[in-house]
């Protein structure tokens, strides 16, 4: 047995010196030499360096071709097997089609529903906004042409002789005020602010007429009289003076006194849109009195 190792390990040498020296035809193979016997790669020498290196894959080519396998160490047969091919992609099942859709389904219906959700809310919104602009647009309107109130009579008492500078009622207020040029010719107008029933319902109106010397002049353009609170529920006017002790009065539903103004003026609405208003109270200038008998 070793006399079989020494000479396969001096073979082993023989054939590196030859491979390194140049290529040359596969010798024939020895007999005895068979699928497991021909120069194992393991039996080879040890050899360092390059020279091991080249020689062990010289000795592993000759081996495969003996066997019938014929490879080509330049391009690395033999040396790194080649990776397997990759089999038929798998594609989606049903149920992850059906997934995907019902998710996609349901991500819409979630969109739709926040879009519709924003436009309500913007709606509603502007409908509140157009609703507090009417409210302080009225208020404003009353509280100006209440405020500026004079005491020019625009009519006589038949019975008495009294001049006729202001009547309140519970659901109408009449006085003469300047009109802004705006609203018609400008000048002293009667300014009558009722509430007027319609085939709507309820509304909350002012119209105007000229005041002369104790009266009044009919224009024959007059305008109708223009809705402040088209949808009115309900309205309350109140009035209040100073009493002969010196101090406020109480509220009433009524102004008796109608040649001189009331010291303040108590509105109180509501209408179907906007509910019920904040109370107006506004002051009037006491050029003549207000005082309550």
């Amino acid at each position: 047995m070793r006399w079989f190792a020494d000479r396969n390990r001096r073979a082993g040498r023989r054939l590196a010196i030859l491979r390194r020296v140049g290529p040359h035809p596969n010798p024939p193979p020895q007999a005895g030499e068979g699928a497991g016997a021909a120069l194992a790669v393991g039996s080879l020498p040890r050899l360092r360096g390059r020279a091991g290196v080249g020689a062990r894959a010289r000795c592993l080519q000759e081996k495969n071709n003996s066997r019938g396998r014929f490879t080509d160490i330049s391009r690395g047969d033999g040396i790194i097997p080649r990776a397997a091919g990759r089999g038929p992609q798998r594609g989606f099942t049903l149920l992850e089609i059906l997934l995907a859709t019902t998710l996609l389904a349901a991500g819409l219906a979630l969109g739709f529903a926040t879009l519709r959700a924003a436009t309500a809310t913007v709606d509603r919104g502007e409908a509140l906004a157009d609703r507090t602009e009417r409210m302080r647009a009225v208020e404003g309107f009353l509280r100006r042409r209440l405020s500026s109130a004079t005491p020019i009579a625009f009519a006589i008492e038949d019975d008495t002789g009294r001049m006729i500078r202001f009547i309140g009622e519970p659901d109408r207020v009449r006085f003469v005020a300047d009109l802004p040029n705006y609203l018609g010719r400008g000048g002293p107008h009667l300014h009558d602010i009722a509430v007027l029933d319609g085939d709507g319902g309820q509304r909350l109106a002012v119209s105007f007429a000229m005041a002369i010397a104790g009266g009044t002049i009919e224009d024959r353009n007059a305008r109708p009289p223009e809705s402040l609170v088209p949808d009115l529920t309900d309205a309350r006017f109140r009035y209040r003076g100073i009493g002969e002790d010196g101090y406020l009065g109480e509220w009433t539903d009524t102004w008796e006194q109608v040649d001189t103004l009331p010291l303040q003026v108590s509105i109180e609405l509501a209408s179907r849109s906007g509910g019920t208003w904040p109370p107006l109270v506004v002051m009037l200038p006491q050029r003549m009195g207000g005082m309550v008998p």
